[in-house]
């Protein structure tokens, strides 16, 4: 008698999609109610990695299951935002779910927790299943951590970027040089870029700069930018922008460079956690993707800078170099003061007004702000074969006070999508406290950590009008009862928040001259 021929496994029923409107942040999930026939049937677990099928499409997401039918009924497969966005079919439509298959790069993974030492070929398969969200959230915490606590090697450091630039689009501008500046971080109110890119766009160098949001900061470029502009514009309008501009200011993630980096930052951030190989990685492998082949650094160093004594900044300078140089892209490092914030304001809000004020020659306007992103744009230039050694700071100079960098400025503001933005009547929120001098003396030590918290309670930069308004740099001299700063928040207890911190340290030390720490300075 002849072997019965087995059925083949039947493909699961269809559901009917369901947009969840919940944002999940740089992760796809999935939603089932318990009593769906298919969650029963396929042995589906919570958290658990599935893929989503629909109109010849398909993601991975994380399950979630639910016992509410106002978020899915059993007859629904619901997706959050991100996944929803991406499967790009509408409410309603049929769509099939399965379990995954494991990510092939978890062997790597294991290995790496274990604190060994990986190849080029295992960092490209991390990255690759990253990137393609097969990894939980766990698996995402194990893999940033094992490589913050067994730091990589410079090796390792390069396979890693290599690999997060070659996942995911990678840009020609068909154009030499393409300049980038990127500061590392730590300073706030350190909006450098939105100086330097007109200036530098303005002198007609191509510099397509796309920024990150913050991290562990009050604000970055991106949430800055978006104070007067759309930073957020799709991508083929981005590359016409840069084409007719020569620059733009937007975020980065609309771009799909470097993917992985996104995802890993998703992690990162709530993990406060921004070690050196990680930093590197992120940092060029975004330059790389979106093309560029200059690159200028700042590295800032200060007692409360993410980088705290010059051999530090240094060592990781030399890192930068060697992983850069591996990966064909030409840069500058320059170590810069960061003992202060730069500029007056913390606080996406506050930061545009001061940007504007630079760019409009307010004499309201920052000094450092201004003396520090006229010397970065200086540097910029020069990696125009056509622009001398040393002539690029007056280059830069003449640019801004012609107002040739406010023109360029405002054409690409106006190119992204202007939004209303008063620099003289900035839309700062509505709530206030002041906090006083409780004593004469000099201004010896401004606390970047602390200031910086102080306007993340009080809301920066979901808030974009929340923050702090510096009154007093280092050296300048202050009586008992003097206005050191004020806090802007949008909400009582963000005020209080912010108003306890203060109270429990202000960040702002007064003593002697003497007092203050020496500063390190490059350029």
């Amino acid at each position: 008698m002849p072997d019965a021929v087995p059925t083949p496994p039947q493909p699961a029923p269809a559901l009917s999609l369901k947009r969840v409107a919940i944002d999940t942040y740089r992760e796809n999930v999935a939603y089932l109610h318990r009593d769906c026939a298919v969650y029963r049937a396929e042995g589906f677990q919570a958290l658990s990695k599935v893929e989503v099928r629909a109109n010849g499409r398909r993601i991975l997401a994380t399950l979630n299951v639910v016992d509410d039918d106002c978020i899915v009924g059993p007859d629904q497969l619901g997706l959050s935002e991100d996944a929803f966005a991406q499967i790009h079919v509408p409410d309603g439509h049929e769509a099939r779910i399965s379990q995954a298959e494991p990510p092939g790069s978890i062997p790597a993974l294991h290995r790496k927790i274990a604190g060994e030492r990986l190849q080029h070929e295992d960092y490209r398969a991390i990255v690759r299943d990253i990137a393609d969200h097969r990894y939980s959230k766990i698996e995402l915490t194990a893999f940033v951590v094992a490589t913050h606590q067994s730091e990589l090697d410079r090796e390792e450091v390069y396979y890693l970027s290599e690999a997060m630039a070659s996942v995911g689009r990678r840009l020609d501008w068909h154009d030499h040089p393409v300049v980038d500046k990127h500061c590392i971080g730590g300073i706030p109110g350190n909006r450098t870029s939105m100086l330097v890119v007109p200036i530098v766009a303005a002198h007609g160098m191509l510099c397509p700069k796309t920024s990150s949001r913050a991290i562990t900061s009050p604000a970055g470029t991106a949430d800055t930018m978006e104070v007067l502009a759309n930073v957020e514009p799709p991508f083929e309008r981005l590359m016409e922008i840069v084409r007719d501009h020569h620059g733009c200011l937007a975020w980065g993630g609309t771009s799909d460079l470097s993917p992985a980096d996104d995802v890993l930052i998703s992690v990162e951030r709530p993990l406060s956690i921004d070690s050196p190989g990680q930093m590197v990685a992120s940092i060029l492998s975004k330059k790389v993707a979106a093309g560029s082949t200059h690159l200028l650094l700042d590295i800032p160093v200060g007692p409360t800078a993410k980088v705290r004594a010059m051999p530090d900044a240094q060592r990781l300078r030399r890192l930068f170099e060697f992983v850069a140089q591996r990966m064909g892209l030409t840069i500058d490092v320059v170590i810069t003061d960061g003992r202060q914030p730069i500029g007056s304001g913390i606080g996406p809000v506050l930061e545009a007004r001061d940007v504007m004020r630079v760019l409009r020659n307010d004499l309201r306007a920052p000094s450092d702000l201004k003396l520090k992103a006229l010397r970065l744009a200086g540097r910029m230039l020069e990696f125009d074969p056509d622009v001398r050694g040393g002539d690029g700071f007056a280059i830069a100079r003449d640019i801004l006070e012609s107002g040739r960098a406010l023109d360029k400025m405002l054409a690409i503001i106006e190119a992204q999508g202007a939004k209303p933005f008063d620099p003289e009547q900035p839309q700062l929120a509505p709530l206030s406290h002041e906090v006083i001098a409780l004593q004469d003396g000099v201004v010896c030590a401004l606390d970047n950590l602390q200031l910086a918290r102080i306007a993340r309670l009080a809301g920066a930069p979901k808030v974009p009008g929340a923050g702090v308004d510096l009154m007093h740099k280092l050296g300048d001299t202050v009586k008992a009862g003097d206005l050191l700063y004020r806090v802007h928040a949008a909400y009582p207890a963000d005020l209080a928040f912010a108003q306890a911190a203060s109270q429990q340290a202000s960040g702002v030390g007064l003593g002697c001259a003497a007092d203050i720490a020496p500063a390190w300075l490059e350029i």
